[in-house]
């Protein structure tokens, strides 16, 4: 969602321009790939043009998938080139709106932690807990960083555990704990002169930052292509060749249940699966000067899906509805 990528490494402005074309040629996949183009925009340094992408987003005539998260992008970026108030008005917006996603949450508890409004941030982080969290349920994946920045703004404000910071500690993996990644003293062992006390806070920095990223980095997903009952069956029609790759339908999705098994167990991480549709798949064939009976094309097809933002991370929580849209739980469908 939003790359974190050295300025250094990555020419950002350039990529932020290929990823607006990209976004011009696919409408419908405006929303992820402006998103993208705007985290690019702001690493270059240049906000006023990320600004400007979310307003692009948000008074567009399509519908968004996620318009607060889009909100709490921007006020976030106004923040950090001085418009404070807008800034505000916006978290307030999102506040009281109460969204059920708990990504715009996060955003804008840690901008307001960031230029130390701790008490506000606190607030912010337990009212999103207390909206998306059912006592006596396990919590999705997508609330842990509620639960840790929580925990986090706590040990600042020097608050005694609660409930919340107890089941933080029993979803957080890392080897180091969270209250020594929270501990506020620990910015004193950076100036420490006792080696072993500045390598013991590198491993702590370490582990902080492989957290962070996996929270907020977004590459491309290992993405696995699945085509719903009715697409299969108008695909195959149009291109009976195909039915080499896809004997029934449900074949096919105990096909991409065990490769996205198979793939995990080898220990390729950031899975997901994209959806196709027939038309989408023959635009791309022709977009590829080739015959969408070419089964060759498949991949490269499901490829391209999710370099437009289009992939679902697998495996989905087991509570989650099956990605195979059965409406069943993936724990008790294809996850069982």
């Amino acid at each position: 969602m939003r790359p974190d990528t050295p300025a250094e490494n990555v020419d950002h402005t350039a990529e932020a321009a290929r990823l607006e074309r990209t976004a011009d040629l696919y409408p419908e996949d405006a929303e992820a790939l402006l998103l993208r183009a705007a985290a690019h925009r702001e690493l270059s340094g240049d906000r006023p043009s990320a600004t400007a992408l979310y307003d692009r987003l948000l008074t567009s005539a399509q519908e968004l998938d996620d318009p607060y998260l889009v909100r709490a992008l921007k006020a976030s970026n106004l923040w950090e080139y001085g418009h404070e108030a807008e800034a505000r008005a916006i978290i307030d917006g999102i506040r009281t709106a109460s969204p059920r996603d708990p990504a715009p949450w996060v955003i804008v508890a840690e901008s307001l932690e960031s230029h130390d409004e701790l008490e506000q941030a606190h607030e912010t982080f337990t009212q999103a807990v207390r909206l998306l969290l059912a006592d006596g349920t396990e919590p999705p994946r997508a609330t842990h960083p509620l639960l840790f920045g929580r925990h986090r703004v706590r040990r600042m404000l020097g608050a005694a555990h609660d409930e919340w910071d107890a089941l933080a500690d029993t979803v957080h993996t890392l080897p180091i704990t969270l209250d020594e990644l929270h501990d506020p003293k620990r910015v004193w062992s950076l100036g420490s002169e006792n080696p072993a006390e500045l390598e013991a806070e590198i491993i702590r920095l370490r582990a902080e930052l492989g957290a962070y990223r996996e929270a907020l980095s977004r590459p491309f997903p290992v993405a696995v292509l699945h085509w719903p009952a009715g697409e299969l069956t108008e695909l195959l029609s149009a291109y009976p060749t195909l039915a080499e790759e896809y004997p029934s339908h449900g074949d096919h999705l105990s096909a991409i249940e065990g490769a996205l098994r198979e793939l995990a167990s080898s220990g390729t991480p950031n899975l997901g699966i994209v959806t196709g549709t027939v038309p989408s798949y023959e635009a791309f064939a022709a977009s590829e000067l080739a015959s969408p009976s070419d089964a060759t094309l498949l991949p490269q097809y499901a490829t391209t899906l999710a370099a437009r933002g289009r992939a679902v991370a697998w495996p989905p929580e087991r509570s989650a509805a099956c990605w195979c849209g059965s409406g069943q739980p993936y724990g008790e469908c294809h996850g069982a």
